[in-house]
């Protein structure tokens, strides 16, 4: 009996581990995402240079 406990507690434990890294993932992946789209509506630098006086 105490063998079954033990391997679902190991079970448990790596569907934590793994749940964990894809929520991981998921984060980075969308940031990557927003920064990628971020910097494709950005202004373009200017031509030319300001003119002062």
């Amino acid at each position: 009996m105490s063998n079954d406990k033990d391997w679902t507690g190991k079970a448990a434990m790596a569907g934590a581990a793994i749940g964990s890294a894809a929520l991981a993932a998921a984060l980075l992946y969308a940031s990557r995402r927003k920064e990628r789209a971020d910097a494709k509506n950005a202004k373009p630098a200017p031509v030319e240079p300001p003119e002062t006086d």
